[in-house]
């Protein structure tokens, strides 16, 4: 069984915002698949579904963003998942909005996420998909993070969206991973 994680903040108000792009995207990969999160356990929410015959957990954590490995890690045990079948789905300001780049492993780049996933699971060699936000100009990140794409940025959110799930679709059919970085990146 392979985890898809999407990382984002709980509640309304966090909806449709850039530090959400995780949940956005493994809304919209779901969507695609017909797997619905309706299960609550585990600091998450979740579904399973067969994609590309491979079996496969998408999750929302539902704890807020810096602690998001409370509810990865324990899922990990719960399903007997390794930690070479888990991607992590998150939000980058370093990247420009409508880009995504896939990592293997690395430090957590400042992503608070990222930061509680690596300490939960003790290793920072998990397979991440960063999803561009943009870096904000004239407002302190905090705040950047908590505001929706303009209307200029949401068509370009929308490929990268695309772009991701279709990168996701590719891992779960068996591609190498370094054959998807070349793609993807």
């Amino acid at each position: 069984m392979k985890m898809i994680v999407g990382l984002g903040n709980i509640g309304p108000q966090y909806n449709g915002t850039r530090h959400n792009t995780g949940f956005m995207v493994v809304d919209e990969f779901a969507k695609q698949h017909g797997i619905e999160l309706t299960t609550r356990k585990l600091d998450a929410r979740y579904g399973t579904g067969l994609v590309n015959g491979e079996k496969v957990l998408v999750v929302k954590p539902t704890t807020f963003m810096n602690e998001s490995g409370r509810a990865v890690h324990p899922l990990m045990d719960y399903f007997k998942i390794d930690l070479d079948d888990i991607f992590v789905v998150h939000d980058d300001m370093d990247l420009p909005v409508g880009h995504i780049r896939l990592r293997d492993h690395g430090s957590a780049g400042g992503h608070n996420g990222i930061k509680s996933i690596i300490a939960h699971v003790s290793s920072k060699d998990f397979k991440r998909l960063r999803v561009g936000t943009g870096h904000p100009e004239k407002m302190s990140v905090v705040d950047y993070v908590l505001t929706k794409f303009t209307t200029e940025q949401q068509p370009l959110f929308n490929q990268s969206a695309d772009k991701a799930v279709a990168a996701l679709d590719d891992w779960l059919s068996g591609t190498e991973f370094t054959q998807l970085m070349n793609k993807y990146n």
